[in-house]
């Protein structure tokens, strides 16, 4: 059961992040920055009580490794959704899933030419098809409304958004492990509450924080508690057993969950193509994370 742990957790991840794109969508009449602000927020509430011990003694960890402790804080926990938040103001959530199914490739590509990770072709090949199949499924019948000049805002944001991403995935891979898990978190979700709030005030989150409605209430509160704790939680786990760049891949199987709480929740319709193209993502997902063979473990001629 150990060795699937990582992968049901990443499922859950997946899930988790879904249903992050999904409220952020039906909280879209809120500021983004005050949307982010309001979920870390609730997230400091929750890990208080499961944190503040052991952040009270990482306090030396946290000074002597602050560097990327604070880049931990400001990309995972602070813009990255911030960002997400941004894009769907201009786009739809499904658009939104598909790239930041971008992240696998990113992170394949950087975790190259950056930390001098190598992978075998079938890996390569399940990258392209799982990509190739979101992309089926964000385009089957539908079309994204452009800006005068031809690019959508959106997207040109949430291309930002999956860079962050990367750089998190990245830096957790490098530098997590140094921290203790509750009050690593802990000391995070400070640091971003701090970044978020003079931009949450500058959008006017004063004056619209009190006057929320007991839905986007209850939508911020499962921002708060589920993407920016459980799942932040679950994909450092995971991340620390099968690397930055095999559990990025997961992050293909998001059009895929966003379609059907899509289906589920706005009632829209699934089209035989999404069907299809959500096969395809599964496919490459399994080429991507499948075990080397014999031939491929075995060491080559030494010199």
């Amino acid at each position: 059961m150990r060795p699937l742990r990582p992968h049901l957790f990443l499922l859950l991840v997946v899930a988790i992040f879904s249903g992050n794109i999904l409220v952020g969508k039906a909280l879209e009449d809120l500021p983004p920055f005050t949307i982010s602000m309001g979920r870390v927020a609730i997230a400091l509430v929750v890990m208080l009580p499961l944190g503040w011990h052991q952040a009270r003694q990482g306090w030396p960890v946290f000074r002597r490794h602050w560097r990327p402790l604070l880049g931990l804080a400001l990309s995972g926990v602070a813009f990255f959704n911030a960002l997400i938040y941004a894009a769907l103001k201009f786009t739809s959530p499904t658009n939104v899933a598909i790239i930041e199914s971008l992240i696998p490739v990113a992170t394949l590509l950087l975790s190259v030419l950056l930390l001098g990770e190598r992978f075998r072709p079938l890996q390569w090949v399940g990258v392209v098809v799982s990509l190739g199949g979101a992309v089926l499924v964000i385009t089957a019948g539908k079309r994204v409304e452009l800006v005068p000049g031809g690019v959508n805002p959106g997207d040109l944001i949430m291309g930002l958004a999956v860079l962050v991403w990367v750089g998190y995935s990245l830096m957790v891979k490098e530098h997590m492990a140094r921290f203790p898990r509750y009050g690593g978190l802990l000391a995070m979700l400070v640091i971003a509450n701090l970044a978020l709030a003079p931009i949450a005030l500058l959008e006017g989150a004063w004056q619209v924080l009190p006057r929320l409605s007991s839905a986007e209430l209850a939508g911020l509160g499962y921002l708060g508690i589920f993407p920016s704790v459980v799942a932040l939680l679950l994909y450092n786990n995971a991340l620390a057993d099968i690397g930055p760049t095999r559990a990025a891949i997961y992050l293909n199987l998001l059009p895929v969950f966003t379609m059907l709480g899509a289906w589920w929740w706005l009632g829209d319709t699934i089209l035989a193509v999404q069907v299809v193209g959500s096969l395809v993502v599964i496919g490459g997902v399994w080429c991507t994370l499948s075990p080397p063979s014999r031939r491929e473990r075995a060491p080559g001629p030494s010199s």
